[in-house]
């Protein structure tokens, strides 16, 4: 299988990072075709605007959407986004590792979605979203870490159940999008864990990816 692992964390030595290696390394073991997007290391710019283009439809007036479109069809995205968007076509799964903030992604990620999930290219152009979005057929996995621990993330908990927190992610980027969900990797507490419980963690996770490909998928609007 192709795989393509999202990476927004700047710590390389975090935990995130020892997920984010833990990935690469069981998957390619296991014979899968690897890609990779390490925002933070390849200074991914979050901000969309016009220099997401080489191309320009309208000087007068920035409206993306149009702009996006347009620039789909004229073959205008900088080099930055268009490789983006070919590892998004290429791979069969994408995986997404980084630190739950302020009950969301980073912003280096969401800026990651506004730069490439390009109207036109990504969705759009006949593709009805959540019904036959343009990659239907593929799987996608959030693999998340929080500070708090798994308590604060029930119905009655402080910051509210964890599926409504991803619940715009799953629902409103990815299945949005065609994509079919897996369960979400939750991480949760892991600065206050010990080391042997970090250790155990990735173990854990690696022999989750050994057999990721015949889990079943949820639905991200409600599980």
């Amino acid at each position: 299988m192709k795989i393509l692992i999202v990476f927004a964390h700047p710590e390389q030595k975090s935990f995130n990072g020892a997920m984010f290696d833990t990935t690469i390394e069981t998957l390619r073991k296991s014979g899968h075709q690897v890609k990779t997007s390490d925002l933070y290391e390849m200074n991914f710019n979050p901000v969309s605007n016009r220099h997401n283009f080489t191309t320009v439809q309208d000087h007068s007036y920035l409206k993306l959407g149009l702009e996006e479109i347009y620039a789909t069809k004229h073959n205008g995205f900088i080099n930055t986004i268009a490789d983006e968007q070919e590892k998004l076509e290429w791979c069969d799964l994408m995986i997404w590792q980084f630190p739950l903030w302020w009950s969301s992604v980073p912003a280096i990620l969401k800026g990651w979605v506004d730069r490439v999930f390009a109207s036109g290219k990504i969705y759009g152009g006949g593709h009805i979203p959540f019904v036959s979005g343009k990659f239907i057929g593929k799987k996608a996995l959030l693999s998340i870490t929080t500070g708090s621990p798994a308590a604060y993330y029930v119905p009655t908990g402080n910051y509210g159940d964890i599926e409504g927190i991803l619940r715009p992610v799953h629902r409103g980027m990815l299945e949005y999008l065609g994509f079919s969900l897996l369960t979400p990797q939750v991480n949760y507490s892991v600065a206050h864990l010990s080391d042997q419980d970090r250790k155990d963690l990735l173990e854990n996770w690696s022999n989750r990816l050994e057999n990721l490909f015949d889990e079943k998928q949820i639905n991200g609007g409600r599980y």
